[in-house]
């Protein structure tokens, strides 16, 4: 005979959650394996030593049909190298452009801060980034355990997103990542001038368009609705925490909180595998800056799927 789980209970169940999660919390704690961390620093440094030779499959893949006009000053496998130089960077256009001057040996062109910015709505490179993130994706393999989180970008020096306390407005842009929890490397990513869940369900698009199989995803409480649920199929499992004002369980909620019920320790070690997100987002704005200098909104898109392609080169993911 199957137990029937009530309101009440549920609540009880959150209250039993709320002291597993201290317990969790001390374990997180624990000394980070640097040794190990330093080790598979190795593998980053071979992703750049091969980052020219993904770029040249990257741009293979496209067939551009020629057009009228002057043809391109400096060629797309170029152009896709100097972009994501420029992103790398994090310095504004007129920066990049003196950069140049100094590694023209290396890149063996010099442009003008112009151009730099145009590549950023550029559809040939976007084409070539698409297929770079893919092919980065292919060599690490996708295991389908992923986390899932937004976060936003800011288009003013003046208003931080952490610091800003509604997290909203026309100063920020929103951006949704979905992590592998075995690389660390981003396999799903959605932007919106709008809101994290506009960003959410873009990211759960492009994961659908590329034929990612999602075996099982943790997402923060900000996701916990029937609505969020009934995007997953029954073979998926979904790690999210109930609102303590569920007004009505049914079926959608009834396979997370079964599951709950059964391994509540297990349960949350899981859900707070999001915590994976969080740790990448933190990283990436350090590396790779908080503030987006774009104008326009495709260019904005442009650079911060960029951040996350920069992310899967330098991703490296110690299991603890």
């Amino acid at each position: 005979m199957e137990m029937r789980i009530t309101k009440k209970m549920v609540r009880k169940l959150l209250d039993v959650l709320d002291e597993v999660v201290e317990e969790i919390r001390q374990e997180e704690k624990a000394r980070y394996p640097y040794t190990e961390w330093e080790q598979k620093r190795e593998v980053v440094k071979e992703r750049l030593r091969k980052l020219p030779e993904y770029i040249r499959e990257a741009v293979a893949a496209i067939r551009i049909q020629k057009r009228v006009g002057r043809p391109k000053k400096v060629d797309l496998e170029k152009r896709v190298m100097l972009f994501l130089f420029a992103r790398l960077m994090n310095k504004s256009n007129r920066d990049v452009e003196e950069l140049l001057e100094l590694f023209e040996p290396l890149f063996g062109f010099k442009v003008s801060y112009k151009t730099i910015e145009r590549l950023y709505s550029d559809e040939e490179v976007k084409m070539a980034l698409h297929n770079l993130f893919v092919l980065l994706l292919r060599e690490e393999g996708v295991s389908g355990e992923f986390s899932g989180d937004g976060t936003g970008y800011s288009l003013t020096v003046t208003k931080h997103y952490r610091s800003n306390p509604k997290k909203k407005g026309k100063d920020f842009r929103y951006v949704f990542r979905i992590v592998d929890i075995d690389t660390g490397m981003y396999v799903g990513f959605g932007y919106s001038s709008r809101s994290e869940r506009d960003a959410f369900e873009k990211a759960m698009k492009m994961l659908k368009e590329m034929g990612i199989k999602i075996n099982s995803i943790s997402l923060d409480k900000y996701y916990s609705s029937r609505k969020t649920l009934r995007m997953f199929d029954a073979e998926t499992s979904v790690y999210v925490i109930p609102k303590r004002n569920l007004s009505r369980i049914g079926f959608d909620w009834l396979r997370v909180i079964e599951k709950i019920v059964q391994a509540p320790y297990r349960f949350l070690k899981r859900y707070f595998k999001r915590n994976l997100s969080e740790a990448g987002f933190s990283a990436d704005k350090r590396r790779f800056g908080w503030l987006i200098r774009q104008r326009r909104e495709d260019r904005r898109e442009m650079a911060l799927f960029a951040v996350g392609l920069l992310h899967n080169i330098f991703a490296v993911r110690v299991v603890r």
